[in-house]
């Protein structure tokens, strides 16, 4: 697959280095998880929630049904918050509130079809019953008359109706009246026309009393049911439950921003923090990693760990004398130490001495009295067998022209992380056009779960093939003077082999053939 074809099939966003890169930043949303705890319990503290009244209302519906599926009781709930409800309830408070601001201060909430529950906020006890009890009455006030306005407009249609029909009755009564005067003259198809109307509307007028009746006696029945079955109370305040309730919400919001926050900087930032990330952009393999120093307990296990890479990076170098450097990226202090730890580790070997161009550390203190021997850079030339280890730095604004003198070679010491990609691959372009070659990476404080490789496999800048100067360069084989030597007889004449060089075919395989005797020559 080719670099192109490679970085094709790359996705946009990685997962795995998404969730190392969450994983890494734990400190913020950590923070901003404990900030929004905090921040929860002050508000509950400082900003306690007002008293609350709570009071249920029975409600009688007049077309109430045991096939109803809430629709009723949603209705009286959506009455009871307008601004009319409102208006009403201010009135019997005697109040300027705003109806408008008023509806922010209480809602109603159907339990079942017939039971209507009302919450409502006051600033002290006090106000809040009272207002309990002036919603309560406004609600059940507006509601009995509107049934009742209801009831007696259907009551006036019926009785409507009704005289209508007696109006229309009353000429027919006396068409009968006539017809029958006559006599035997009368029409009897005539009367018994007339007595079928009167009939029929004889019984519409007795079906028009019923149902007004009926429908003034539904209303008394409504008045009388709908009624506060549970008095205005103030609900049980519990400041420990208010505090956990308020701490867990800003905790979880804290933790969610946190979350958010670091998913979205990371990929903003764009800072390797996977092995794998870091051969690629930097051009060469990992050779070794170190977790991140503690600061107070198992201090020696760190030790043990830094000289174990120390030990590692000696026998990466080069035996023979010469120079080399540790460039730090983002772990100074580990830096300094692995410098000194490589130098112990020659210094059994032959005279080594360190120079020191790190910023902000101290090499003469942390490699103590002892053989070996800190230089400033440019100090003195180095000698013939003595090994020279260069410490420097190749954070942001680094010197590029002065790493040639650290050492031919350098070992990066880079923590995850730290660096973003573009700042990876100015490093390895301007290494590269020093002709330095880096022997390999130290990568520090890597992710634990991070199992990705960091070896490259393709290119010649890699560790050790990279590494000019440390294979010596091949000489050419020895050309034989050229030699005659003679061939088979044949027809009884010998004719010399032409001119070849004995090194022709040194590179390919050969075969040996048992000679053929001069009396079967011609016949094979």
């Amino acid at each position: 697959m080719t670099s192109a074809e490679k970085a094709k099939s790359e996705p946009l966003i990685d997962l795995q280095r998404l969730v190392v890169s969450v994983r890494r930043r734990r400190r913020m949303w950590v923070a901003t998880a404990l900030l929004g705890l905090i921040a929860g319990g002050l508000v509950a503290m400082l900003l306690p929630s007002p008293p609350t009244a709570v009071a249920q209302i029975l409600v009688i519906h007049p077309d109430d049904s045991p096939t109803d599926s809430g629709t009723l009781m949603r209705t009286d709930v959506a009455v009871l918050q307008t601004t009319k409800t409102a208006g009403e309830a201010l009135k019997k408070l005697n109040s300027t509130q705003a109806p408008e601001e008023f509806l922010k201060d209480y809602e109603g909430l159907g339990l079942t079809n017939n039971v209507l529950q009302l919450t409502v906020k006051g600033k002290t006890k006090d106000e809040a019953l009272a207002r309990a009890q002036a919603i309560s009455d406004a609600f059940i006030a507006e509601y009995i008359g509107r049934n009742q306005a209801a009831a007696a407009a259907q009551q006036k249609a019926l009785l409507d109706q009704r005289n209508q029909a007696q109006n229309e009755l009353t000429p027919i009564e006396a068409s009968i009246v006539t017809e029958e005067a006559k006599g035997r003259n009368a029409n009897p198809a005539q009367l018994e026309r007339l007595y079928s109307r009167r009939a029929e509307l004889t019984s519409k007028i007795s079906d028009y009393d019923g149902r007004a009746q009926e429908a003034g006696i539904g209303t008394p029945k409504v008045a009388a049911g709908t009624q506060i079955v549970d008095a205005p109370r103030i609900l049980p305040h519990s400041l420990l439950k208010t505090l956990a309730t308020d701490a867990g919400i800003g905790f979880a919001l804290g933790l969610l921003a946190g979350l958010g926050l670091a998913a979205v900087t990371s990929v903003v930032k764009d800072r390797p923090v996977l092995r794998r990330e870091i051969s690629q952009h930097l051009g060469a393999s990992v050779i070794a990693q170190l977790p991140k120093p503690p600061r107070f307990l198992r201090r020696s296990r760190a030790v043990t760990r830094r000289q174990r890479v120390a030990a590692t990076l000696v026998r990466a170098v080069r035996q023979e004398g010469g120079s080399v450097s540790l460039l730090d990226l983002g772990a100074r202090r580990i830096t300094a130490a692995l410098a000194v730890d490589m130098a112990g580790e020659l210094a059994e070997k032959g005279p080594v001495s360190l120079v020191d161009d790190l910023p902000k550390t101290n090499l003469r203190e942390l490699a103590g009295e002892g053989p070996i021997q800190v230089l400033d850079r440019g100090d003195a030339p180095m000698a013939a067998k003595e090994r020279r280890i260069g410490v420097g730095s190749i954070e942001p604004g680094t010197a590029w022209t002065d790493l040639e003198f650290l050492g031919t070679e350098t070992i990066l010491v880079v923590r995850a992380g730290h660096a973003n990609t573009e700042w990876l691959h100015t490093v390895a372009r301007q290494l590269a056009d020093r002709r330095i070659p880096i022997i390999g990476v130290v990568v520090v404080d890597p992710d634990p779960r991070d199992h990705t490789d960091g070896t490259l496999w393709d290119g010649l800048h890699t560790a050790l093939r990279g590494r000019a100067g440390a294979v010596p360069e091949r000489t050419a084989p020895p050309v034989k003077p050229v030699e005659m030597f003679p061939r088979e007889k044949k027809n009884g004449r010998r004719h010399p082999t032409p001119y070849r060089r004995a090194d022709d075919n040194a590179d390919q395989p050969t075969k040996r053939f048992k000679p053929v005797s001069p009396d079967n020559a011609e016949a094979l």
